[in-house]
């Protein structure tokens, strides 16, 4: 028999058919493969007999998927023999959130337990382990060494009754070069072996590679008695495996809503600070605009106060005149001035007539005839300055217009 290909070799099959793309590729979700991958590795690895393929798998509704697998021989150890249960691992397309299918492979001299607490008759295995499957930690290593467990304790398959009395021994057939080896019967005891050892109904147990040697136990109905202590501990032991799954899968549940909840609160609080942080940015900036402006501030008061040093003591404030105050540059700024200190003056006076005939100070007629005499004369005053405005634009576009061919050469 060829030693089995290394785990490097798995490790390229399982890379390759991962990776592949279009028509062939694996119905995996992207972020699922990696661990995929590890899981069959580390399986490969535990469990040589259990090596990875590819295959079509055929669901109860009639869809047909290509899948991932591992089809080989789970080993048990029963009444202190180890024997191999074949069997096969379907990862279906949501592994691995949800656990694979396991399925139990019989060969024609091979018949399923009746009534057996966790394969039914088409040889689907349940067990608690599958019905409590908890991702990411749940793994097929552990599952397998779950169903070893298991199957040690209550085996699933015996072989059929031998119907001939004389059986005729038959030769051990010659393994399959190919990797990896499929499952094969046991070769048929010797008609004295038969009527001397073995009762009529008898445990499947494979011939080499799989098979490690020693008698075959009785079947169920011919063993003896079991120990109720023994009875007892098992059942207590499944009791207590049945309770650790179910709190585990009550656990992850709630770390899952808590889980929920806490990426809700880190959304509010990215939220908030990025409100913080825009805040920060505009205080900055109104901050900056601020010291700009103190800026300004402080350079004005250094010119007001050195024009307050150059003409302190000139003359007294009580000598000036608000008039001298400011000097006009021009006659038109000065004739706008007249203008407008007119037209406010004759506001005013319209003002003051207003509540002088409310009070009845003044008769109403004598208040009719100052109003359109002020109201022409304001008329006159405000014509003028909108005519020394556009006075003043045109004398400034000329200004520019004649400045023009300095800048330009």
């Amino acid at each position: 028999m060829p030693p089995p290909p290394p785990v490097q070799y798995w490790t390229q099959f399982l890379s390759s058919a991962l990776s592949q793309r279009g028509p062939n590729a694996l119905p995996y979700a992207e972020d699922a493969k990696w661990l995929i991958r590890q899981h069959l590795i580390s399986l490969v690895e535990a469990f040589p007999s259990l090596p990875p393929k590819s295959s079509q798998f055929t669901h109860n509704d009639g869809r047909t998927a290509h899948l991932l697998q591992a089809e080989g021989t789970i080993p048990i150890v029963y009444a202190g023999v180890v024997y191999n249960i074949p069997a096969v691992m379907w990862l279906l397309e949501s592994y691995p959130r949800s656990a694979p299918s396991v399925f139990l492979t019989p060969t024609r001299d091979m018949i399923i337990k009746p009534g057996h607490p966790h394969v039914d008759r088409s040889g689907h295995v349940s067990v608690p382990y599958l019905r409590n499957w908890v991702y990411p930690s749940s793994n097929l290593v552990d599952l397998v060494r779950t169903l070893s467990h298991v199957f040690g304790q209550d085996p699933p398959l015996y072989t059929r009754e031998n119907s001939n009395p004389n059986p005729i021994p038959t030769p051990t057939p010659t393994p399959d070069p190919s990797y990896p080896p499929r499952s094969r019967p046991s070769p048929s005891p010797s008609p004295s072996a038969t009527s001397q050892h073995l009762p009529p109904s008898r445990m499947y147990s494979q011939v080499a590679p799989y098979a490690v040697g020693g008698r075959l136990p009785q079947s169920p109905q011919h063993r003896p008695m079991d120990d109720p202590a023994d009875v007892y501990r098992k059942n207590a032991i499944n009791k207590i495996l049945e309770m650790v799954h179910a709190d585990t899968f009550a656990l992850r549940k709630s770390r899952e809503v808590e889980m929920e909840g806490l990426f809700g609160t880190q959304a509010v609080l990215r939220r908030r600070d990025d409100e913080l942080s825009s805040g920060l940015r505009e205080m900055q900036d109104e901050k900056e605009a601020l010291e700009q402006q103190l800026q300004l501030v402080l350079m004005n008061t250094d010119v007001l106060e050195g024009w307050m040093r150059e003409n302190q003591g000139k003359k007294r404030m009580d000598e000036i005149h608000v008039d001298e105050i400011f000097e006009l540059s021009d006659p038109l700024s000065k004739q706008l001035t007249e203008c407008t200190a007119a037209d406010l003056a004759v506001e005013d006076t319209i003002y003051s007539l207003d509540k002088a005939v409310q009070e009845g100070a003044v008769p109403f007629d004598m208040y009719l005839k100052n109003i359109r005499i002020l109201s022409r004369e304001q008329f006159f005053h405000r014509a003028t300055a909108t005519k020394v405005r556009a006075a003043q634009v045109q004398a400034q576009v000329t200004n520019m217009a004649a400045r023009a061919p300095q800048y330009a050469t």
